[in-house]
């Protein structure tokens, strides 16, 4: 993938309920959010439409072949050379895309987040900056379980089924491996404030050295974050 000197792209990985978003929401706030393509992994699942429901419920979601990782990379080239995508929108309570999409914007920051980022060679040549969020399980498990009942219409024993036969093989086959090509590893997930300060810190200098300043994060937005 051709890089672009204009365009600078992070890449947010971890396990399922890790704080990914809470990382990347961090990182949002401080360069200002309409400077930001914002794309997450998890629009890019791969439609079921095809399929029965029961055989949709037995897919393997934690596998990378589940995910359209193809179109993935293709969008974000094409917002590396400054076009506006669109992006698929994922039901998850059907296991099928929608026909609308979100259109993104080109911008000069590009933020990917997903649990399978750094496990797929083509995505990780995208990334300029690549960033592992690193939580205990047993934390990653529970909030898992909130989310999916709350916004996925999952129920208790559906959420525990996939975890054991899936989420947790999967993690250890795929996203713990991934950890060893971030360039930095945030422990405790988007609570560390330690961590983020200095990535931030990191990403401003990045932001700063585009050309024309394009990428200068908004101080007040830097401000309320560090406080």
């Amino acid at each position: 993938m051709t890089k672009n000197a204009h365009t600078l792209v992070i890449g947010i990985a971890g396990g399922t309920g890790s704080g990914k978003t809470t990382v990347a929401n961090a990182i949002l706030d401080v360069v200002g959010r309409d400077k930001v393509a914002y794309v997450p992994h998890d629009a890019y699942y791969k439609d079921l439409s095809l399929l029965p429901p029961v055989q949709r419920a037995a897919v393997n979601f934690d596998h990378p072949d589940s995910l359209d990782t193809e179109l993935m990379t293709k969008q974000i080239s094409q917002l590396r050379r400054g076009q506006d995508v669109h992006l698929p929108i994922y039901d998850f309570t059907t296991h099928t895309r929608t026909r609308e999409s979100v259109h993104v914007p080109a911008r000069p920051i590009i933020l990917v987040e997903g649990i399978l980022i750094f496990a797929e060679p083509a995505l990780r040549k995208a990334f300029d900056v690549k960033i592992f969020v690193d939580t205990d399980a047993d934390i990653r498990l529970i909030r898992r379980l909130e989310r999916d009942i709350s916004e996925r219409g999952r129920t208790t024993e559906s959420v525990l089924h996939q975890y054991l036969s899936t989420v947790r093989p999967m993690h250890l086959e795929f996203v713990e491996p991934s950890k060893r090509y971030a360039d930095v590893i945030i422990p405790e997930g988007g609570y560390n404030q330690v961590a983020l300060d200095m990535v931030i810190a990191r990403i401003d200098t990045l932001l700063r050295s585009l050309p024309d300043g394009e990428g200068k994060p908004k101080k007040s937005a830097k401000k309320k974050q560090l406080a």
